[in-house]
């Protein structure tokens, strides 16, 4: 993977850079500061990001919040900070492990090998429900075109179904596309 490294002690960006190198991964950069981290990753797209901070100050959470809203990626963070308050900070601007006192080069794998399972599973369940809110979505609209072709036609569940069901086979389109059509047809003539 290519890894973005974020650590203002040269001296723990080397094991950073050490660790992630043995695991396999290529540091694309070492950034001193965040100020820079959001230009830096638009410029060189890191499918990781690794920061070592003391603690991670509300700009270094707006940016992340504003790389992972962008384009979400693993984000492990090594941090002094144990609040608990801080930690959800993090986590809600989008790191996906948190790691306090654990900067050792031995530990780096394993943790990015769990951020990165974490993350995708987190991905996994995020497009799962982004899924079922649109087929929710799709289906109270068929119920309202049907509730309309019921009211209007003076018909059954079943035949209003049958008919949004038949134009859309006939014109080779999806249910909630005539379902869409029908609904804002009744929305003019209201």
């Amino acid at each position: 993977m290519r890894v973005l490294v974020l650590s203002e002690i040269d001296e723990r960006a080397s094991v950073l850079r050490e660790g992630l190198v043995h695991a396999g991964h290529e540091v694309v950069a070492h950034l001193s500061s965040a100020l820079a981290l959001t230009q830096a990753a638009a410029e060189l797209q890191p499918e990781l990001i690794v920061i070592d901070a003391e603690s991670p100050t509300r700009d270094m959470l707006a940016e992340l919040a504003i790389l992972s809203g962008d384009r979400p990626r693993p984000i492990v963070m090594f941090a002094s900070d144990a609040e608990r308050g801080t930690i959800r900070e993090a986590v809600r601007a989008g790191v996906t492990a948190y790691i306090v006192d654990g900067l050792e080069r031995d530990r780096i794998k394993p943790i990015v090998d769990v951020a990165i399972a974490r993350f995708e599973n987190f991905q996994g369940l995020r497009s799962q429900l982004a899924e079922a809110q649109s087929k929710l979505s799709e289906r109270k609209l068929i119920e309202r075109a049907k509730g309309l072709i019921m009211q209007a036609r003076k018909v059954s569940e079943e035949e209003a179904y049958a008919s949004i069901r038949q134009l859309a086979m006939s014109r080779g389109k999806r249910l909630v596309d005539i379902a869409q059509q029908i609904i804002d047809s009744a929305d003019l003539l209201t």
